[in-house]
């Protein structure tokens, strides 16, 4: 069955991880995988989830499984952080959502759905992003094409030729948007573009698909999802995929929800249908540890505002982190203008480098990024700033 299998390449994010492990350099930086930080380089517990987890671990009475469409605290407490709760459409019947493993495995199930409902659909996703996207689309046999999002000559978005794209698409068309964070180019939509892309969807018919996996790292909770709330107010129907890594820090816990709008309670009803099965036939049952910590979290008031203040303070953080960084590279004399970082959101952005002068910070500083250039903001510290702006300065000014 496997003799004739050559070995595949490692995932380019994964293998940089890998090598920046086997580096002996004690200056080493790993601005690679996408995990937030602290000043000290850890990964940390949140608090208020540690106490989430001690909840559960006090009242969990059984380790049978739990119900197909996962943890209804969960469930009730996502769909309002991400609607708000006070949104109209989470009792209008056409909201139906499911527990799933990660961002990664909402987004695949969503994926299943649109191939059961469309075979023939297409998948638009903005150039660049996640690489991780891509694949999910393709694993499941359905087509991809890129709109325009990011000009990386000039550091901004191609507004006017995503709207023009968009504008040309139909009932056959998928719209992969991210709700805040761009990953990978921290370059978010604009309250002005969110309007004209629900107006579009609306007349074209296009479906939006949107994956939030950052909400509460760009600005806050609340204006991180008014673009999302603003179209899910005008469509008549959208697919969101919602994390829980990065704003409760679950990452190892693969804890996230698949969310669909429909028509009609019926439609909602026949989806969700689908989406069970569609879950059956790849893991049975979903995971129940992650979920549950959430789901005692969000239904509790004081968890939920002790949460709310450690999320503050990470986005805070990264934002100050990106003024630093500007600072450092700017005082060094550089000629480009990194500036465009401090207006970007989330824990990403590209530094607009060549591949070639990636590899040389890589091979002359030990300085770990994507080839694209990418830098997950969340590694830089006060501690490795002046190192990391030397490495650019001097890579620049060869």
């Amino acid at each position: 069955m496997f003799q004739h299998m050559t070995a595949l390449p490692p995932d380019p994010l994964l293998g940089i991880a890998v090598a920046f492990r086997a580096d002996s350099n004690p200056k080493k930086v790993d601005l690679g995988v996408g995990v937030y930080k602290t000043e000290d380089g850890k990964t940390p517990i949140l608090t208020s989830v540690q106490k989430a987890l001690q909840t559960l671990l006090n009242t969990e009475d059984s380790k049978s499984y739990i119900q197909a469409r996962g943890n209804q605290a969960f469930l009730d407490g996502m769909e309002k952080l991400v609607f708000g709760a006070d949104n109209a459409l989470l009792t209008s019947g056409r909201v139906e959502s499911l527990q799933a493993p990660g961002g990664t495995g909402s987004l695949r199930i969503g994926f299943e759905l649109i191939k059961r409902g469309n075979p023939n659909a297409k998948i638009w996703v903005s150039s660049p992003t996640w690489a991780n996207h891509v694949a999910l689309i393709k694993a499941t046999g359905l087509e991809v094409a890129e709109y325009p999002y990011y000009d990386k000559t000039n550091n901004q978005l191609k507004a006017d030729e995503m709207l023009e794209t968009l504008a040309q698409l139909g009932p056959n068309d998928v719209v992969l948007l991210h709700g805040c964070c761009h990953n990978p180019t921290g370059e978010d939509l604009t309250p002005e573009l969110w309007t004209k892309i629900s107006d579009l969807a609306v007349e074209k018919g296009f479906v939006p698909f949107v994956d939030i996996a950052y909400q509460g790292f760009g600005v806050d909770l609340e204006t991180d999802v008014a673009g999302v709330r603003e179209l899910l107010s005008k469509v008549p129907e959208a697919l969101i995929a919602t994390s829980c890594s990065k704003n409760f820090g679950l990452y190892r816990e693969r804890t996230g929800i698949l969310t669909s709008v429909s028509e009609s309670p019926v439609l909602a009803g026949a989806a969700l249908s689908h989406m069970l099965n569609i879950a059956r036939e790849i893991y049975s049952m979903p995971p129940s540890y992650g979920g549950a910590a959430v789901g005692i979290l969000l239904a509790d008031e004081a968890l939920t505002a002790e949460w709310k203040t450690e999320l503050a303070e990470m986005c805070s953080r990264m934002i100050d982190l990106r003024a630093l960084l500007v600072n450092k590279i700017h005082e060094r004399g550089v000629e480009e203008d990194f500036s465009f970082i401090n207006r970007q959101k989330g824990m990403f952005t590209f530094l607009g480098i060549t591949p070639e002068q990636v590899q040389s910070i890589r091979d002359e500083y030990a300085i770990y990024m994507a080839g694209s250039s990418r830098i997950n903001i969340a590694g830089v510290s006060s501690s490795n700033v002046d190192y990391l702006a030397d490495a650019i300065a001097a890579t620049l000014k060869k």
